[in-house]
């Protein structure tokens, strides 16, 4: 769960949940309070030789919130797109396109959206627990531009060590401007002390976004960072936390469609 995006009632509401009373605190002790909280869970589930089983039960859970989540948004989307205007479906016909074809491209194109969005997050956040049961002083880190005005941060997606390690779960960006962005990104970090590593699980199909990423391999390159995608990315979470991430998923989605 990211708390840190939770509402202050949200917040207090999960604090209380754990058992940390949230009287008369802001939410920034709330989150440090409830970092703290997992950080000696992780270190008790450890010690009892447990964390395997927690950490595999922890996913599904994440799982099967994200789907629930999910299915909200794809339904509350559908109804919202029942009350659309579909004058523009003339046009559709107009070009070969059945306004009952029209009708469901438009539905795949909006909800589309909200699995893309999910399916993102959930692998990234799946991910980060990987590496929060390996070390739980592990967390997202902003660190300073020092290199330009804008942005004023760059965020770490879990900073283990020196280890500054950014989870993403594909990147088909065919913008050029996507590289200086992050040459700028790896090379700031780089001069904080970190080793900027890369871990996406799906490479992109297309040439130009492919070629993209090539040259974005070369900047970790340039700058003793590390680039895993595909297959390495995770090889690498296997190898780096100890947890077959792949396998888990895995075995959960035969447990949904047996």
């Amino acid at each position: 769960m990211k708390v840190e995006r939770l509402s202050k009632s949200d917040l207090v509401a999960h604090c209380r949940s754990i058992g940390i009373d949230p009287a008369k605190k802001t939410k920034p002790q709330l989150l440090a309070e409830i970092e703290s909280y997992r950080q000696d869970y992780i270190q008790k589930v450890k010690a009892a030789g447990r964390s395997h089983l927690v950490l595999q039960e922890e996913i599904k859970q994440l799982a099967q919130r994200y789907s629930d989540n999910l299915k909200v948004k794809i339904e509350d989307r559908k109804q919202e797109m029942a009350q659309d205007d579909t004058s523009r479906y003339l046009i559709y016909q107009v070009l070969g396109i059945t306004a009952g074809e029209g009708k469901l491209i438009d539905e795949y194109q909006n909800t589309g959206r909200f699995l893309y969005t999910y399916a993102g997050s959930f692998l990234e956040e799946a991910a980060s627990l990987c590496l929060e049961y390996k070390n739980p002083q592990g967390k997202k880190t902003f660190v300073a531009n020092t290199l330009g005005a804008r942005p004023k941060t760059f965020e770490i997606d879990f900073l283990d060590g020196i280890n500054a390690i950014e989870i993403k779960w594909r990147d088909a960006t065919t913008d050029g401007d996507h590289i200086s962005k992050e040459r700028t990104r790896v090379e700031c970090i780089r001069k904080h002390g970190y080793i900027p590593i890369r871990v996406m699980f799906y490479y992109p199909q297309r040439a130009r976004a492919q070629r993209i990423q090539e040259r974005l391999q070369t900047i970790y390159t340039e700058v003793q960072g590390k680039y895993y995608a595909g297959e390495s990315a995770w090889d690498f979470i296997k190898e780096y936390s100890g947890t077959d991430l792949k396998a888990i998923l895995n075995a959960i989605e035969n447990q949904t469609h047996p």
